[in-house]
């Protein structure tokens, strides 16, 4: 019973490092690649987005009530 709950435990261990493994690849396969050939690596060419907003200056609130001396 030993044997088979080590052997269990073994393929459960053998099976999650295959599995890391190809998300780690998946990630960065082409950059490791590239490393090995010794070229650079290539990247799609994005322009950087610049967004121009406007900073909105508030008016000053004014009191709508237009206040009288006392008579």
């Amino acid at each position: 019973m030993i044997a088979a709950l080590g052997t269990l435990v073994f393929l459960a261990t053998l099976w999650l490092l295959v599995v890391v493994g190809a998300a780690v690849l998946e990630e960065g396969g082409a950059k490791i690649a590239a490393a090995l050939r010794g070229k650079p690596v290539s990247r799609p060419l994005i322009a950087p987005v610049r967004l121009r907003t406007r900073a909105r200056v508030q008016q000053p609130m004014r009191a709508s009530v237009r206040w009288r001396a006392a008579a």
